[in-house]
């Protein structure tokens, strides 16, 4: 296994993220089985907030490292101008 794949989704960011939307199914499930509309419709804002949730909390340094677009920048080499040797 690569070193780039080691923490497949052993985050709190992604930990986070798939509980928030298996509750949200569990809410939306239960809200068409009792006919209450507006908790389904709840279930479904949930599964919405769910994925902002995660990119917050990975922004805050909570998810993978190297995932965010400002390490990325950081990790890649940085071209040299004029540099004659």
């Amino acid at each position: 296994m690569s070193a780039e794949h080691d923490n497949h989704g052993q985050t709190p960011a992604a930990w986070t993220t798939v509980i928030i939307i298996m509750l949200a199914f569990v809410v939306g499930t239960l809200g068409v089985m009792l006919g209450n509309w507006v908790m389904f419709w709840v279930g479904v804002g949930m599964v919405v907030l769910a994925p902002v949730v995660g990119k917050v909390m990975q922004l805050m340094g909570l998810g993978a490292p190297g995932t965010s677009a400002r390490d990325r920048r950081q990790a890649s080499p940085q071209p040299t101008q004029g540099v004659a040797d």
